[in-house]
């Protein structure tokens, strides 16, 4: 491992000690990770779970559930979620390329070779790269890192990535330098969304108590 997979795997370490396994995604089932991932966009996972709750009380958390909703229908039943209207749109544009891509099969798309399993959701309108990547990784298990808001204020604050820093770059840093294992992946990731939310808040960081902010290999 080279020196910037030690800094990282430091990093990693020093997290993990401090906060043990995030157990993360919360979700019963892959294709509650891929809504969860969807619904997730712009706002917090308090009012994503509300919205799943719903889905599942209606028992439409499924394929053939989702697929026999109209948009409108289920833009209803996700309101918690906030920006309902587009999400339920959304969802329905992921239904609909597993429908016509992978037979309606969400298995078929996580046991799909990553790089095109990984291109075939991102030409779906309204899925960006965070999103595909959580499908991927927490859903289907892929050695693939998802970047976030959270990922790139920890790693600005520690001079591992540039103020000015897209997804892809941030990825790298990452996929470059750490073991392609998805259950590191999947709890590193974890780690540094509970880093940023407990400690380096976006104002008034609390660097100081941060388990990172006095590790002199950090």
């Amino acid at each position: 491992m080279n020196s910037t997979g030690s800094r990282l795997r430091d990093i990693y370490d020093v997290l993990y000690d401090h906060f043990g396994p995030q157990h993360w995604w919360p979700a019963e089932s892959a294709f509650e990770v891929m809504v969860g991932a969807v619904l997730t966009q712009n706002t917090n996972w308090r009012n994503v779970s509300k919205a799943i709750d719903v889905l599942r009380q209606e028992g439409v958390l499924s394929f053939a559930g989702l697929a026999s909703l109209s948009v409108e229908h289920l833009a209803g039943m996700i309101r918690p979620s906030g920006y309902y209207n587009l999400k339920a749109r959304r969802l329905k544009n992921v239904i609909q390329m597993i429908g016509r891509v992978y037979g309606g099969s969400l298995e078929s798309l996580l046991e799909d070779e990553l790089h095109h399993a990984r291109e075939q959701l991102l030409t779906v309108k309204g899925i960006g790269p965070e999103t595909a990547d959580s499908i991927l990784l927490y859903g289907g298990n892929h050695p693939i890192f998802v970047v976030d808001a959270y990922t790139h204020r920890v790693f600005r604050r520690h001079n591992f990535l540039a103020e000015e820093c897209d997804y892809q770059t941030a990825q790298d840093l990452f996929m470059d330098n750490l073991p392609h294992e998805a259950q590191l992946f999947n709890e590193f990731h974890a780690l540094i969304v509970k880093t940023a939310k407990t400690f380096c808040k976006k104002k008034n960081p609390l660097c100081e108590s941060c388990p990172l902010g006095g590790d002199d290999r950090l």
